[in-house]
């Protein structure tokens, strides 16, 4: 059975796609249960993975990376997805935000923070959500205001890759009170991770992704230069807003390659179990299970791949990268519920595939916005 086939995919995106199969299947899947079970933060993983050209690699080639497409990163992101979602996870965030950087940064701004990361000596982060802000946006409170040269940050960010080991974040805070412009109060910010009055410690130990890390950071009168606003002053919302409709089709191929994971799992040991003298998979009831599994599956992707094309040509991306984000992360949750039914008692067993999958899947259709919001995103765009 061959789930991630290369037949949706489009041929430029074909060979990364199998530099990314081969490099899962060396170093993630093989290491993927004992990173789990140790939670730890997989740094000779992630810096194989930009050895290989694999991690930051969406950035462009005057800076150093490979200019990859949505596309490719797409292709990247399922086959490390299927081999597991907490080192995937890891390797994916070493850039995460840096685009809005390079899409929206002066030039200063690229050659001095962007370059290190394309080349594999830095990491970084995005800081958005808080504490008590979830999915939305315009409701953050951390706060920039300006002094003479400076912007100096309070509050807090939450869930936020890469806030302990990263080299710096883009952070995105409040900068205006204009009630009549809600979408208008909010900026985006380049802070090193060593700059006085910032504080990030990792958050307590999850369920899921437990080899992907994230931190709880606190700005208490953090001084940063005005020259680290990226972009204009109260433009943050609208360049989060862009950055997510591609962020949200790479969240896609979490849940393709979770999604995949689980129906391998599911398959193989229903194939290879006995029950009342005979294989389980030769029940019905067992063959419908499969037999939805792959159905779902396969209208997910085709979704997947077709949002994306949507995105890269700007065609309606904001609604074509909630329905692919959505779809795919909610058919990897379904996928694993049925395929941790099949293994039974065994399900529960930590040292399981498949009880790793489920815990992961939890987690997608949670983050770059919550599905229950990009069902609003839905509807309204439709």
């Amino acid at each position: 059975m061959e789930l991630l086939d290369e037949s949706v995919v489009p041929e430029h995106a074909h060979e990364v796609k199998r530099e990314a199969r081969e490099f899962a299947e060396e170093h993630i899947a093989p290491n993927a249960e004992e990173y789990f079970r140790k939670g730890e933060y997989p740094h000779d993983i992630l810096e194989a993975g930009q050895e290989a050209g694999l991690v930051a690699q969406d950035l462009g080639e005057d800076l150093g990376g490979r200019g990859l497409s949505l596309t490719e990163v797409l292709a990247i992101a399922e086959e490390f997805y299927r081999a597991d979602a907490g080192i995937a996870l890891t390797l994916q965030l070493a850039s995460f935000g840096a685009e809005i950087v390079e899409e929206y940064g002066n030039e200063a701004q690229r050659e001095e923070y962007l370059r290190p990361v394309a080349e594999g000596d830095q990491i970084t982060g995005l800081a958005v959500s808080e504490p008590e802000t979830g999915s939305d946006l315009a409701g953050m409170s951390t706060r920039a205001e300006k002094d003479g040269d400076e912007y100096v940050l309070n509050g807090e960010k939450y869930w936020i890759g890469n806030g302990v080991e990263g080299d710096w974040l883009t952070v995105y805070a409040r900068t205006g009170d204009d009630e009549e412009n809600r979408y208008g109060n909010h900026s985006m910010f380049i802070v090193p991770t060593d700059t006085e009055g910032y504080e990030a410690e990792h958050i307590p130990e999850k369920m899921g992704f437990r080899a992907s890390k994230q931190a709880h950071i606190v700005f208490d009168d953090c001084r940063i230069p005005e020259e680290n606003l990226v972009g204009a002053e109260g433009a943050g919302f609208w360049m989060l807003a862009e950055f997510f409709n591609h962020g949200r089709v790479v969240v896609s191929g979490h849940g393709l390659g979770l999604a995949a994971a689980a129906i391998e799992e599911a398959w193989d040991f229903t194939h290879g179990r006995e029950e009342f003298g005979r294989s389980i998979s030769d029940f019905q009831a067992v063959q419908h299970g499969l037999a939805d599994m792959r159905l779902e599956f396969e209208s997910a992707r085709a979704l997947a791949w077709r949002a994306a094309k949507k995105v890269e040509q700007g065609e309606d991306p904001g609604l074509w990268a909630a329905m692919a984000k959505t779809k795919t992360t909610e058919v990897a949750t379904d996928c694993a519920e049925q395929g941790m039914q099949f293994h039974g008692g065994r399900s529960v067993l930590t040292d399981r595939r498949i009880a790793r999958v489920y815990r992961d899947v939890r987690v997608p259709v949670i983050y770059e916005g919550a599905n229950e919001i990009q069902r609003n995103l839905i509807y309204r765009q439709s």
